[in-house]
This record gives structure tokens, sequence and C-alpha cells, in this order.
């Protein structure tokens, strides 16, 4: 009752604008309040208002236009995979991966390819691309599978306690907590919360469970062990007293294999831009001035003349340059350019870049010697790589040095190719004051987006908006079919068109922030971005919402304002329903078509791939998923489905068709199109999980202010006790499982001896000494070298059944069951004595001058060209050529041109 009054009070002593608001209305509209409680006084009046609900028809108006463009979807995908292979099942074939990294093919019927897609494991996931893709897989189906025991809870008790709730309701809002009248029901919501949120929350600690075994089985096998970057650890924000090799070799002892001390390489680096952008200007003249000659041999053929020029022998290239080519092209016909746009001087293109390359190759040449000799100005980051993984872990668990925010942050499993190196450069002291700049931009850039996005919640429930400002009548006019669309659709498309703005932005505010690789700012713009779903796609779009559907009756009749917010509020989830919709279905037929994939890689590549570089590059290079802007727009469904789970049930049906539809979607493109480009280990998943939490405890608050508001003081003592229970399991789980997420413990190193020496068919060794025919491998661990690898065999304990398997993951899916999903003869991790010396240098000093690739002709130009340029860059003619039309081709069916370069399992 206390907050009853207090709520009381705070609407009697309303403010001037709202004072101002309320005359405006009734200035406009002098009848409008007294209509308000004539309908207040008129039950048929009330039941007028009732019946005049767009709900269902907003659902309906929806679903349909949906239903047909996601069939309209599908239809095309199945039609058009069978024609282009390389955009719907690269993965199958394509030479750029490895054998073991290909998907099964698929049969190319119209359908008979389902069985076979429903065969392959999530697994294969895992062991063919990355631990992300897989985890994202299972975060989508355990969210599916939440939300489906959420309506197997809800559904039975819920429903017919809100359709009989007296409230007046109809369509859809009949099912939701704004229908229910009688405050003693109010204690079933209370206690299937208990019961569905609890559930929620051991689904979380289950799967934490989960990843942990999963990380440790994959990150302990020789397949990751082995690699270079889990035995090197990233020291960041490293004193210059420190910055010497002989000091960090003494603090880290005989485990230490190799240091790299990061460089100030701006010098270099611009360099190296320039040599590479004149050799590729270099490539795409060369290639222009034999496609002009083998142009002009085309058409020489059509006019009659000379049908083929002999091919070009010995005496041809190395004759004068360009003079084969001269035979063809005139001089003036030669590829040209301005050393200044508009205004420099014209010059040939092919003998300038010749020249300058002459120029800097050597210079860069020098500068690196110079840099790997140790000569180079260094910077506060340190690469330290140690003999074992254990090793290591060891380096990366302790406590590196004396003073605060030195020598940390640390970062253990940087793959080099993911580096950004520009922010090894940034001190402590700069780090903290990012950090605080990038926080605050990120708070401001929500608030900003909060005007656009409210508007789009206002969108989701015009009829109120119109009676709270009469100049918008005439949207009355509007056909009842459109106006649903209108209000059911059109705000959705609106918030998914707003939302693809966002991850853009919070990815370059963490690369500003100071992260250190691809990975590291996956992570944080996961934390930026979901918070930013919550507020902007959620919170703000639900208030919005449920206040202009009762604004007009709060500023008529203030009193009333408790009851008009919690029969509005509920109401707001018809616009998620619509939402659900649009990404069960739109969102996961358009992934599959991927048309705006088709139609770039189709005729972007017919007029801007110019060279065979070009034409291979887009060929090879698979689209990829950034997992930071991913994970939360998925979990953040998953957080409004629970926060909606008891005021508004219907809405976890929506869910759970929605999130399984774009589980299938995602499936199949991780299986047969996607690759991955960043490895963030997993640790995507486990964040995902803490971040699903928002959904309980928003649908606790919600309860206690809905509760509060209609005064029934019994639900609010049970739900208070139950957000004080939440709070400290949750506190409780997450000190127990946060060292497990950062760390690999040492116990398991005895385990994995034991699962290497089964691998091998021998003994596991009982002694610290490794025994004859056995060798010691990258985590520290024996292995035989004589006998031959077998399986491991079925997990440790008997299979159970689906019960007891679910209610006990930490025995039946632990570290042993887990670890027999990672393969180990996957791939040979094994680094030539180059690739080991240059791992974690800066890319500017392990640079290699590029391998330029022209295309090969019958009339001996390129064998000429390759001649002469190839005394100042490597150049090759093989795998590229002419059609019989004169176009531009390369070979297709080896995959393995020039400039292919077999990947680096860092």
């Amino acid at each position: 009752m206390d907050t009853m009054n207090a709520f009381n009070v705070a609407i009697q002593r309303r403010s001037p604008s709202v004072l101002a608001l309320r005359s405006v209305i009734q200035r406009r509209a002098p009848a409008f309040c007294e209509q308000q409680d004539l309908a207040g006084s008129n039950p048929n009046a009330g039941q007028a208002q009732q019946d005049d609900d767009p709900s269902l028809s907003s659902l309906v108006s929806t679903l349909v236009p949906t239903l047909v463009l996601a069939v309209v979807f599908v239809s095309l995908f199945l039609l058009l995979r069978r024609k282009f292979k390389r955009n719907y099942e690269p993965r199958t074939f394509l030479g750029s991966l490895r054998p073991q990294e290909r998907s099964p093919a698929l049969p190319q019927g119209l359908l008979n390819w389902f069985g076979t897609f429903a065969k392959v494991p999530d697994s294969f996931v895992l062991n063919h691309q990355s631990l992300d893709g897989f985890l994202l897989l299972r975060y989508l189906k355990v969210a599916s599978a939440t939300c489906l025991v959420g309506c197997c809870i809800t559904w039975p008790v819920l429903f017919p306690i809100n359709i009989t709730g007296g409230g007046g309701q109809k369509q859809l809002n009949l099912l939701s907590f704004g229908n229910v009248v009688d405050k003693n029901r109010y204690y079933a919501h209370v206690f299937i919360a208990w019961i569905f949120l609890g559930f929620v929350f051991y689904m979380v600690a289950r799967e934490s469970i989960y990843y942990i075994n999963l990380r440790q089985a994959y990150l302990l096998s020789p397949l990751y062990a082995s690699r270079m970057s889990s035995r090197t650890v990233l020291f960041t924000s490293v004193p210059k007293d420190y910055l010497d090799e002989g000091i960090l070799r003494r603090m880290f002892g005989r485990a230490l294999k190799n240091i790299w001390i990061a460089n100030d390489c701006e010098e270099i680096e611009g360099l190296v831009e320039e040599r590479d952008k004149v050799a590729m200007k270099l490539e795409a003249a060369e290639t222009k001035l034999i496609k002009l000659a083998n142009t002009t041999r085309l058409k020489s053929m059509k006019k009659g003349g000379q049908s083929n020029a002999p091919l070009g022998n010995e005496a041809q290239a190395n004759g004068e340059s360009g003079s084969v080519a001269a035979k063809w092209v005139p001089t003036k016909k030669r590829p040209t350019h301005r050393l200044k746009p508009l205004i420099g001087k014209k010059v040939d293109t092919i003998n300038w870049c010749r020249s300058e390359l002459e120029r800097l190759i050597p210079k860069i040449d020098a500068l690196q010697a110079t840099h790997r000799a140790g000569n180079g100005k260094f910077i506060p980051s340190v690469f330290v790589e140690f003999y074992h993984q254990s090793d290591a872990q060891s380096a990366f668990q302790s406590l590196t040095h004396h003073q605060p925010l030195h020598m940390s942050p640390r970062f253990i499993g940087v793959n080099p190719e993911e580096v950004i190196w520009k922010n090894l450069k940034i001190t402590w002291a700069s780090r903290v004051i990012r950090n605080i700049m990038v926080i605050a931009f990120v708070i401001v850039l929500i608030v900003f987006w909060s005007i656009p996005v409210g508007f789009v919640g206002i969108l989701s429930n015009i009829k109120s908006l119109i009676e709270l400002a009469p100049f918008l009548s005439f949207l009355n006019k509007i056909p009842p079919t459109i106006f649903g669309l209108v209000q059911g659709l059109l705000p959705a498309v609106l918030l998914a068109v707003l939302m693809a703005l966002v991850p853009i932005i919070l990815r370059l505010a963490a690369k500003m922030g100071g992260a250190p690789s691809l990975s590291a700012i996956e992570l944080r713009t996961q934390n930026f971005y979901f918070g930013f779903q919550v507020v902007q796609v959620f919170l703000v779009t639900t208030l919005t919402s449920a206040a202009s559907a009762s604004v007009t009756g709060i500023l008529c009749k203030p009193m009333d304002a408790p009851n008009l917010l919690a029969t509005n509020l509920p109401k707001a989830s018809n616009f998620y329903i619509s939402y659900f919709i649009l990404q069960g279905l739109t969102i996961s037929s358009g992934a599959l078509l991927g048309i705006a994939g088709l139609i770039i890689f189709r005729l972007l590549g017919a007029f801007l791939d110019t060279t065979p570089r070009k034409m291979y590059k887009r060929w090879s290079t698979l689209a990829h998923l950034g997992w930071g802007s991913v994970f939360p727009v998925y979990t953040n469904l998953a957080v409004i489905a629970i926060t909606y789970s008891i005021i508004a049930p219907l809405v976890l049906g929506f869910a759970t068709i929605g999130l399984y539809l774009i589980y299938l979607a995602y499936r199949y493109n991780l299986l047969f199109v996607f690759n991955s480009h960043v490895d963030t280990k997993g640790l995507v998943y486990p964040r995902a999980l803490q971040q699903t939490t928002t959904g309980c405890y928003l649908a606790i608050v919600c309860l206690i202010g809905l509760f509060g508001i209609q005064a029934a003081p019994g639900p609010i003592i049970l739900m208070v006790v139950f957000l004080i229970f939440v709070i400290l399991f949750h506190m409780s789980l997450n000190t127990a499982l946060e060292p497990l997420l950062r760390y690999l413990p040492k116990s398991l190193e005895a385990e994995e001896q034991s699962l290497l020496a089964a691998e091998d068919g021998v003994a596991a060794p009982h002694s610290s000494g490794t025994e004859k025919g056995s060798q010691m491998t990258s985590n520290g661990m024996t292995s035989s070298t004589d006998s031959p690898r077998k399986d491991l065999g079925p997990a440790p304990h008997k299979k159970p059944n689906l019960i007891t398997k679910f209610l006990r993951p930490d025995l039946y899916t632990d570290y042993h069951t887990l670890r027999r999903l990672v393969p180990r003869g996957f791939a040979d991790i094994v680094y030539d004595p180059v690739t080991e010396r240059d791992a974690y240098y800066h890319p500017s000093i392990s640079s290699q001058t590029p391998l330029l690739w022209i295309p090969r002709d019958s009339m001996g130009v390129s064998r000429q060209e390759c001649h002469h340029t190839g005394k100042v860059i490597p150049i090759s003619d093989e795998g590229a050529g002419f059609d019989e039309k004169g176009k531009l081709a390369w070979d297709h069916e080896t995959a393995r041109p020039p400039i292919w370069q077999e990947k680096i399992y860092y």
C-alpha cells in the first residue's frame, strides 16, 4: 500500500510539462477526456474498445507476408544451390581448403539432400571449422529448447489463469498478464516464475560446465597444444627496463624458447605498403598490356589476318623489353598513369613500377635485417614463447610484475594473424584513459540511438499515437490490413535496418580502446553490442510502446495510471511476436539464400576482377561471421523471450520456432558456406550464457513492478526473496567458474597423457622420464612414435538415459567424454625455421616481396614480361590465360595458383 500511495502522490505532483500536454489535448480535443470518462462508466464502450484491438490483425498481417517471402527465398535457394555451387556449397570442393577441412558433398537434387544434411552432426563444425561456430549452433539449439520447456511450464497454468482473469481483454491480449484482475491469481505467476527462471539458471550453469569441459578437451589436445599460439603469452604495458631479452630469460628460466619484443615499425610499414601498392599496380599494368595484345590478335583473326603468332621463344623473351607486345600494341596505347592526379607527369606504368621496386625492395630488405637483429625501437609489448603449453599457462596465470597495471593485461593463444599491431604501443596509463573514453562514447551512443529507436517503438502502437496527436487521424482511413502491416511489420523492419549500422561503430570503439587482437575486439564488441541490443531493441521499444498506449489515459485520469500501465505493458509483447516472426522466417531464409553475396560475387566480380589474383581471391575467400555482432542479436532474442515468459507466455512459442529456424540456417551455412576468420577459443559462448541471465533479472523486476502497481504485497515479497536467492546463486556460480574459463588446470595434464597413451596403444607412463619410443609433445606430455594410433573408444562410463545425462553434465559431458570429439590427426602442426623465426614479428618485418601473377598468352608477350620484370620482382604466368572468347581465366581445377600459400596453424 505504501508503494501505491507514493505512486499516487507522484502523479498528483506532476510536472508542468505534463500539465501543459494535458491542456493541449483538452484544448484540441475538448471532448476527449469526457469520452474517456464515459468509456470508463459504460461497459459497452469498453467492450467496443476491446473488440477494436488490432493485436491479432497485426499478427496475421506480419505472418502472411513474411511467410510468403520466406517461401520465395527458400524456393530460390533450392533452385540456385544446384547452379551456383561456389556460393552455396564452397566448403565441399574449394581447393584453397585442405581435404580434411572440407564438408561432405550434398546430392544435387532439389530435395534429396535433406537426409545427408541431417546426418552430418554439429560436431563436424567443431572439427572442420571452428569452436566458435560449433558453440553458436549449440547456443541457438539450447535457447530454442529452453523456450520450448518454458512453453510446457507456463502455458498449461498461465493461459487458463490469464484467459479467465476478467480484465476484458481480447484477441492476443487475452493471454497476457494484463487480463488478470484478481490479485490472488498472481501467486500462480510467482510460482511459475520460480520454476521457469530457476530452470534457466540451471541451464546456464549446465552449459557453462559443458563449455569448460569442452574447452579443456580442445585446448589440451595435440591438435591445439602443439600450436605455437598455445605456447606463447603476450605481455602488454611492459616497462622499458624489461624490454630486454636477458632480463626476460632470467625471469622465465629455461622454460622459455623464443622472445619477440615488439618494434616501432612506422617507417618500414610505410615502405612495405608502398612496395605492395606498386607491385599490384605493376601486375595490373602487365595484365592490361597482355589483354590488349590478345584482343588485337582476336580482332585480326576476325578480319582474316594472321590466325596466330608463333609462341615466343627464348630469343624473343630475351629481346628488348616490350618488343613482343609492340607487335600488337602501339606505344601510345601501353598502360600509363600520372604521378599526381590530373596535373602530374604521365609515365609508362610498367617501366615506372619496375624502377620504383628496384629502389624500394633493397631498402626494405635492409630495414628488415636491422629489426631482426634487435636494433629497432622497442614498444611496450612482448611475445614470449615457451617450450611447452604447461609452462606458458604457468606464466599466464602468475603475477608477472610487482607494480599494478604493468605487464598486464596478458593474453595467451593469440594468433599472429589476429594481432592489432598499432595497439601494442599503448601504455598502461593510455589504456586506462582510452577505456574510460570508449565506455563514455558507447553510453552516449546508446542515449543518442534512443531517439530513432523510440520512434520505431511508437510506430508499433499507432492507434494510441493518433489519440494523442489528432492531426494524424488521417491514418485511420488506411485499410485494416495495411494498417496492421504498418503497425506490425514496418517497425520490425526499420529496427533491423537501424541496428545493422551499430556493430561497425562498436568494433571501431573496441579497437580504439586498445584491444590487442581481433578476438579481443570481438569479445568486447559482444559486450557493447549486447548492452546496446537490450537497451535499444528491447527496453526502449517496450517502454515507448507501453507509454504511447497509456499516455492519453494517464493525462486524463492520473489516478488510473497504475492500472493503465499494468494493462498496456504486457501488450508491448505483440511487437516482439512480430519481431520473432521476422527473425525466424525472413532472416533465416534470407541467410540461406544469401542474395547479396551472390550478386556481389557474380556482378562485381565480372566488372572488378581484372587480374588473375583478384579472380582467385574472390573465388577462394569464404564469407565469415563476426562473433561479436552475431551472438548478441540472438542472445537478446532469448532475453526478450525469458523476460516476457510470465507476463505474456505466448512469446515463448514464437521464440521457440524462430530460434530453431535460425539454428537450421546457420547450421547449413557453417557446414557448407562460411569459414572462420577470428578464433576466440569459444569464449563468446560463456559470455552469451551470462548475458542470457539478463532476461531472468528483467522478468523478476518487471513482475515486482507490476505487482507493486497492482498493490499485491504477497507476490512482491515472494519475488523479492527469489531475486535475492538468484543474485546469491549467480555470484557463487561465477566465483566457482571464472578461473576455469580463463585458465587450464594442472590436474588434467596427467589425464591427457593417459589419453595420448591410449591413442598410441601403449601403457600410460608412470614416471616423469620419457621412455624409449616416445617423444615429448608441445604440452609437455609423452607420445609414442612407434605404435600406430587408435581411436579412444567409447566414453569411460555407461551410457546414461536422457534425464541422467541432463542432470549430471559434470559426469556425462566431462573432459574424458568431450575429448573424443577432438581428432588428433586432423592436421600436422609443423613449422619451418623461417616461420618459427618470424611468427610474432610485425608483418612488415616478415613480409616477403610479393609474387606477381599474370595471364599467359600465345604470342609470347607474358613470357617476355616475366623475363624482364623477374629481374626486379618474382613473377609467374602459370595457371592463368585466356579462353576462346578472349576472356581472362585461371585454372579452377587445381586451385593451386602460383600465389597460393598453405595455411599455417599458428
